[in-house]
């Protein structure tokens, strides 16, 4: 079969090849699956990297998210066994977390659904514990976790605001039902966020992005607000000042989703039930801003790299 592999540490671009190898032997607990549609995430570049908290063993295959069809037809969604490997035209995946794909969805939504929509539904109900009518800020609102955050948000009865860079990206963040849209590119969102409340702050902020982004939400978090701290796309690990979180009452919460396959793998089976009613009702819709080739994962991971992406990007075999 035909499979990406990173064979050094750096840029995807540089270090993955597109390689013919021996299709994957499922083992005890595992089942084969042809792969539908394998979708993109950020933690795919710094794995490529070696900047992820999650290092595999090279060569390797990248991944982490797919839709599949198994022997008798049916498709599941989920993670490749032991890491990555959804980058490739069969995989390997464990049958305790293989979840049956919901009624009406498309390959590349179900792609789509399983690591960015869990870790929003964990994210914001299980850490942040978010309520109707609270003012949740969703940074980077117009790519795949953000979409996910902004649907996820609204379908809780939370106002939403987000922000998103640019007249494209903005619009993204309307259309997913955002109340409002701020464009960081051209307006302070500290102020902007204090401003569309009211002065109350942000109850919830769910940030991505991580650097001034985070030091921006420190400044415009409410009384007992929480944010949570999803990842780093800017490239800076910020730092959290106690002396702040104690004198402003706020919480900082840190959300590795991949932790509770580990410590906590019913919530996850829970989750998936909850996501699969949210879409039966239509207040999920997972947003496919791309669909590609498997042999375009390169330019692909280079375009998600560089922020010129909307929505989830999607290979298909």
């Amino acid at each position: 079969m035909r499979a990406w592999r990173v064979h050094s540490l750096g840029d995807p671009v540089d270090v993955m090849t597109l390689d013919e190898v021996p299709e994957p032997e499922p083992g005890p607990g595992q089942v084969k699956v042809k792969v539908l549609a394998a979708a993109l995430n950020f933690p795919d570049i710094l794995m490529a990297q070696g900047t992820y908290q999650e290092k595999p063993p090279l060569p390797f295959t990248p991944g982490v998210e797919l839709c599949g069809q198994l022997p008798d037809g049916s498709r599941i969604l989920g993670s490749p066994a032991g890491g990555p490997g959804a980058f490739a035209e069969y995989a390997v995946v464990d049958e305790a977390f293989a979840w049956p794909v919901p009624d009406g969805m498309s390959d590349a939504q179900a792609a789509s659904l399983y690591l960015t929509y869990q870790t929003g539904y964990v994210g914001l109900h299980r850490r942040a514990a978010l309520q109707p009518g609270e003012w949740l800020l969703v940074h980077a609102g117009a790519g795949g976790v953000g979409t996910a955050a902004i649907q996820l948000g609204k379908a809780a009865g939370a106002r939403v605001i987000a922000t998103a860079g640019g007249a494209r990206k903005t619009q993204v963040c309307t259309e997913m039902g955002a109340d409002h849209v701020i464009d960081y590119s051209s307006e302070d969102f500290v102020a902007r966020v204090k401003e569309i409340t009211g002065g109350h702050g942000a109850d919830v902020v769910y940030d991505p992005v991580g650097g001034d982004v985070f030091d921006g939400s420190t400044k415009c978090i409410a009384f007992e607000g929480r944010i949570v701290v999803v990842g780093f796309t800017s490239g800076r690990i910020p730092a959290a000042k106690a002396n702040h979180l104690l004198v402003k009452n706020y919480s900082v919460l840190g959300l590795h989703w991949g932790l509770y396959r580990l410590k906590d793998p019913a919530r996850i089976g829970q989750v998936h039930e909850e996501l699969c009613l949210l879409f039966a009702e239509g207040k999920i819709d997972p947003l496919i801003g791309q669909t590609l080739p498997l042999d375009q994962a390169q330019t692909a991971l280079v375009a998600l790299g560089d922020r010129g992406t909307v929505g989830k990007v999607v290979l298909v075999p």
